[in-house]
């Protein structure tokens, strides 16, 4: 059953809002627990209240903002708890992503995510972080792809906002870029290798590896400031 049909329909005005929205919020302009002005909103996007406040319930689904009973919607904020329980989450579903790809991947696919490595080796080499956040997100996607699983793709998106909320930056943990690098190229050997239940497992380590980069960065910053 395909979620997404081939022809889909235009964009209505709040599906436009949500998706300004939700750019704004990942950019940071919407800053994490900031209150979302509706009337400044309105007078700044020259719309009216009716698709701005449609715009806000369907970033409400998403997990992106909360509405607070005579008080309004406010962007949400991600805690320490919050990633605990996401990560191991998301680190299962792409582990399954990884054990369908290696399934699936044509040797023309394999060709494809090689390129991808390779860029992926020339940034981290040259400590290019935000090039390297680039093409980790390629490969990442390109391997959601390879499992063929849209319901698995969606699901994974979903929770991939709700971690977009706290601006990570794991690859600045110590060690972490090289490290990173390792486990992308343990995921592309079993992938190769066509060998289903290792890159589920090394794609389940890269996962858990960034929470834990992620836990050192805290405690680092913590740290710092006390």
């Amino acid at each position: 059953m395909k979620l997404v049909s081939n022809n889909p329909a235009p964009q209505s005005l709040h599906d436009e809002v949500a998706a300004t929205l939700r750019e704004r919020i990942f950019a940071g302009e919407l800053a994490p627990g900031s209150f979302v002005d509706e009337a400044t909103l309105c007078e700044t996007m020259k719309i009216s209240r009716t698709p701005l406040r449609e715009a806000l319930k369907v970033l409400t689904a998403e997990g992106l903002v909360r509405h607070e009973p005579r008080r309004g919607c406010f962007v949400n904020r991600v805690t320490e708890k919050d990633l605990d329980e996401i990560f191991p989450v998301i680190a299962l579903l792409e582990g399954r992503c990884a054990f369908e790809a290696a399934r699936n991947a044509s040797d023309a696919d394999l060709l494809a995510l090689e390129a991808l490595h390779d860029k992926l080796g020339k940034h981290a080499r040259a400590r290019r972080i935000t090039d390297y956040y680039e093409v980790n997100h390629s490969i990442h996607e390109a391997i959601i792809l390879l499992a063929g699983n849209p319901w698995l793709a969606l699901v994974i998106g979903d929770l991939r906002k709700i971690l977009r909320l706290a601006r990570l930056q794991q690859l600045h943990a110590p060690g972490r870029l090289q490290q990173s690098l390792s486990e992308h190229m343990a995921v592309f050997a079993a992938l190769k290798a066509r060998d289903s239940e290792g890159a589920d497992a090394a794609m389940r380590t890269h996962l858990t590896r960034q929470r834990e980069a992620l836990r050192e960065l805290s405690r680092n910053q913590a740290s710092r400031l006390a």
